[in-house]
């Protein structure tokens, strides 16, 4: 494991070793012991989008384990005047120890990882969120026990989540079924590759998807520069890609629900099915430390 680029690039036995060092490390803070793995190591975080979560976590993670995070906006460095990403991965790679990066476009990722000499963490891209998805797995884990052979059921679009929801549950060893809009689906490419498994679904009926699931997740139905077509998005998803009492209703009684965050109430989840899964939706908020934290040790420390 030289990066995390992409969940997809993941072993099996990779994914667990990381979900494993994640709940570790959560012991410990929980314990009140932060022990420094990552001494005098420093992370460089490139943002092209803001963040709430991602920000924190990395920061935070960084500090516990004894390393420093130096928060990095494109538009205040040389990038943002049309320096070549080639060129800000040679410069950074001689200053810090890591990069992280939350930006628009994979291929911006992948030239980081070909030009520079540290390792490269997708914080997000439009094509995929590793690193939600592994705080999702901890906290699916964590309530359920295990993950192979579970249900895990998307409804809304096809983005980046549902994406890594794929190459994730699947790597994981669960089912995945996904009800998207025939107008925004996953990546055909991770579609394909999940089919061959026998373990994926795709449909565009929430209910059926839903049926008989262990965990139940969604996300905005316009993500981060998608704002534009946010009201022709509405007409598509309204009253049908929505968690609600009737989805719920299809899955296990004991069924999970998780989101992403930030959450649009009544739109992609109704306040009330939110409200009663808020304790695993917050405690999946506070794995993406612990999760993040288990990355970091991995590609950084010695």
């Amino acid at each position: 494991m030289k990066h995390l680029l992409t969940l997809a690039d993941l072993s099996k036995d990779e994914l667990y070793e990381l979900l494993d060092l994640a709940d570790a490390l959560k012991k410990e803070v929980k314990k009140g012991i932060y022990t420094k793995y990552l001494r005098n190591k420093a992370l460089g975080m490139i943002f092209t989008k803001s963040s709430t979560r991602t920000r924190v976590s990395f920061e935070v993670g960084m500090q516990q384990l004894g390393g420093k995070a130096l928060y990095l906006n494109a538009n205040d460095m040389q990038l943002g005047r049309g320096e070549p990403i080639k060129d800000t991965a040679r410069v950074l790679s001689r200053y810090v120890d890591g990069i992280m990066i939350r930006t628009y476009k994979q291929s911006d990722l992948e030239e980081l990882a070909e030009y520079g000499s540290i390792p490269i963490i997708n914080g997000l891209t439009d094509y995929v969120h590793p690193c939600q998805v592994l705080a999702d797995l901890q906290t699916i884990r964590e309530y359920k026990g295990s993950l192979e052979g579970l249900k895990l059921c998307y409804i809304g679009a096809g983005n980046n989540m549902a994406n890594s929801y794929i190459n994730g549950g699947i790597l994981a060893g669960m089912q995945v079924a996904l009800a998207c809009p025939k107008e925004y689906l996953p990546d055909t490419q991770i579609c394909a590759k999940a089919a061959t498994t026998g373990r994926f679904t795709l449909t565009q009926d929430p209910l059926a998807a839903a049926k008989d699931a262990d965990v139940v997740v969604t996300d905005v139905w316009a993500s981060m520069g998608e704002e534009g077509e946010a009201e022709k998005r509405r007409q598509i998803f309204e009253g049908v890609y929505q968690i609600n009492d009737a989805v719920m209703a299809q899955a296990k009684k004991d069924a999970m629900v998780l989101h992403c965050l930030p959450a649009h109430r009544e739109e992609e989840i109704t306040a009330k099915v939110f409200e009663e899964h808020a304790n695993e939706i917050f405690d999946e908020a506070e794995n993406r430390l612990h999760a993040q934290k288990a990355v970091l040790v991995k590609l950084l420390g010695d």
